[in-house]
């Protein structure tokens, strides 16, 4: 069928460069495009937030794995880096909001990749939610009057895991009134946020390697990982590293907000999974040489936080653990943008419910107000399950990645078929005339790698094991979560494209932009 695309899309006459990147697609420039390569960059490292998902994770992935765990983060950063290359390569040739949308539809079919959309942008919704839980696991360690539910801040206790729900609800609200004012506003904020979490960053790892109490031969130790064997330690061990490195693809989600999007976005891509891989890492190790103790238990309850104020002191650790406070804030942030580029890149398609207002964007702001306030809401509903159970924490945590893997994998395995059939060509040049990113020769063996380790990653979480997901048992709600989610979310796609295939045979037609055609 050939569609065109509606007259409230048709480009406007380009002013630049940037601008006619995007009218090749049947877009108008609406959103402003204002982020430069360090704003870029901002963009995918405040998503992965090392200090963020590292603390939030670390005692996880301790209290299965042992010390051992550590070797599962350059194992992860390795399957992630091929992933990133790929969407190096997309990001230069689809320029365009709803990265992960947008690619999807492009290299397969509108239906593959609205499924596609719609798996990430759920996901990215309980990302925003799983980010602003982080929270409880540093500021009742910075000051006890942070703790406004119970008295046991721990967040697998009753009292932490609502205490955390509170916390996150408040965070939910400063970051969506940010995604409101202006995308200045927003890239700033992140700025300044990602500069103030390397800067911290670089400080946690060398004071922790400073007060070493072991040589790094002890992440050769299995320790807590003993009664599961040491490819269950390091298979529910890598959900920590999992965790951490996704959303890169945030700087090819900002790219209608970047100058000079196909040379920069790709570069922001590599060099935000780079650095965030390098750091934390160094961050693992260095938490693992400087505990106090391995075998006390506190390190697979407290994990990092632990370390930093029984390492370095109460006044040390406390000021480091309020510049991971300005890391979550920042992360929590980032990811709601993220979350709301790709609502309105599909809703800019008319592919969502309510796509018009969905798609509205500020001409003063320069910011899709709408998406904002969907998000925001969502997230902080999701929240309200750490008031059911404990257990909604880890559900939460796992329940995103898995969607955001599953995502990722819609996009590198249509990407691999059209690279065996000849059909992805590196043609092309950037903005600045020199030629587009490509991985040449090496385009099919590391796009490989990254399916196969994508469809792996997504199984080993989903697993339900009981072990893991409900460890006290009587929830077998939480132990089934991510499958049971992950079922709703297709059914509820499903069900929604089921209706707008009747309403198509009812003389509306889906709207799909002519550049898909």
């Amino acid at each position: 069928m050939t569609t065109t695309a509606p007259s409230d899309v048709r480009p406007d006459p380009p002013e630049s460069s940037d601008d006619r990147s995007l009218t090749e697609f049947g877009y108008r420039q609406e959103l402003h495009r204002s982020l430069g390569r360090y704003a870029s960059f901002a963009a995918g490292f405040s998503f992965i937030s090392v200090l963020t998902t590292v603390f939030q994770f670390f005692a996880f992935g301790y209290a299965f794995g042992g010390p051992v765990f550590f070797w599962t983060w350059p194992a992860v950063l390795i399957g992630q880096l091929a992933v990133a290359a790929c969407f190096a390569e997309l990001a230069a040739r689809y320029p365009i909001s709803g990265a992960i949308y947008q690619w999807s539809s492009r290299l397969s079919n509108p239906s593959f990749g609205w499924f596609a959309g719609w798996i990430m942008v759920i996901g990215q919704i309980v990302v925003v939610a799983a980010a602003a839980l982080a929270l409880q696991m540093v500021l009742p360690a910075i000051w006890s009057g942070f703790q406004l539910v119970g008295s046991d801040p721990a967040p697998t206790s009753p009292d932490g895991a609502a205490n955390a729900a509170v916390l996150g609800v408040v965070l939910l609200v400063l970051t969506t009134l940010v995604n409101v004012l202006d995308n200045r506003v927003m890239s700033a904020i992140n700025r300044v946020g990602v500069t103030a979490e390397i800067i911290g960053a670089v400080l946690i790892i060398v004071l922790l390697l400073t007060h070493s109490e072991r040589s790094p031969g002890i992440t050769f130790h299995t320790g807590a990982a003993g009664g599961t064997g040491l490819l269950g330690a390091l298979m529910v061990g890598s959900f920590m590293a999992a965790y951490v490195m996704i959303g890169f693809d945030s700087a090819g989600e900002m790219s209608e907000e970047t100058h000079h999007p196909r040379r920069t976005a790709p570069r922001t891509i590599l060099t935000a999974l780079g650095a965030a891989g390098l750091l934390g890492g160094l961050i693992v190790l260095g938490g693992l040489l400087a505990a106090p103790s391995l075998t006390d238990g506190r390190l697979g309850v407290d994990g990092l936080s632990y370390v930093l104020t029984s390492s370095l002191g109460d006044g040390v650790g406390r000021a480091l653990l309020a510049d991971v406070v300005v890391a979550i804030a920042v992360a929590t942030l980032a990811i709601q943008t993220a979350a709301c580029r790709m609502l309105f890149s599909m809703a800019r398609d008319g592919r969502l419910p309510f796509s018009g207002r969905l798609a509205k964007v500020d001409p003063r702001t320069g910011m899709p107000s709408a998406p904002a306030l969907v998000v925001g809401a969502l997230a902080a509903a999701l929240l309200l399950l750490n008031f059911a159970s404990p257990d909604a924490f880890l559900a939460i945590g796992t329940t995103c990645i898995v969607m955001l893997y599953l995502a990722y994998a819609m996009v590198t395995g249509p990407l691999l078929v059209r690279r065996l059939r000849g059909r992805f060509t590196a043609d092309g040049t950037d903005e600045t005339g020199a030629p587009l990113f490509s991985l040449g020769r090496w385009g099919v063996p590391v796009n490989a790698l990254a399916l196969v380790y994508g469809l792996f990653m997504t199984v080993n979480l989903a697993w339900p094991r009981a072990a893991v997901y409900d460890p006290a048992g009587g929830h077998w709600y939480f132990r089934w979560f991510t499958l049971l989610f992950l079922g709703l979310t297709l059914a509820a796609g499903a069900g929604y494209r089921a209706f707008r295939a009747r309403a198509t045979a009812a003389g509306a037609p889906e709207v799909v932009p002519a550049s898909y055609a």
